[in-house]
């Protein structure tokens, strides 16, 4: 079930913090929340993932510092890897192990950023 203001762009909602005691998306609910976010990939019904691709490490590390920003907005943190020219994020949350309506909130938020270069394949 969809919570309110469904009207607004998930990048103009905010996360809301879990008690643990939210159900987990999946079917047919998941699939429609991830058609929402179509550059991030829904990897077992667990976990979104995006990777993007830069010139050099200054520029994910940049970025990385820009998501952490965002995460610390919304209270709700992605794992994030990151090397010389690439960064890697996976978004679930944690207290119930799965996935939840504010994962796809951060993803339309960090989709927003400007210092995206692209995807890798």
């Amino acid at each position: 079930m969809m919570s309110e203001g469904l009207s607004l762009p998930l990048h103009e909602r905010s996360c809301k913090a879990c008690r643990g005691d939210l159900p987990a998306l999946k079917g047919k609910e998941l699939k429609s929340w991830a058609d929402q976010v179509p550059q991030w990939s829904v990897e077992g019904e667990h976990h979104l993932e995006r990777k993007w691709q830069f010139s050099n490490f200054r520029e994910a590390l940049n970025f990385v510092n820009e998501v952490g920003e965002v995460a610390e907005t919304q209270g709700h943190h992605p794992d994030i890897s990151f090397s010389w020219g690439w960064v890697s994020i996976q978004i679930w949350t944690h207290k119930i192990d799965a996935l939840t309506e504010s994962d796809f909130i951060l993803a339309a938020h960090l989709d927003r950023l400007g210092s995206t270069s692209g995807e890798l394949n």
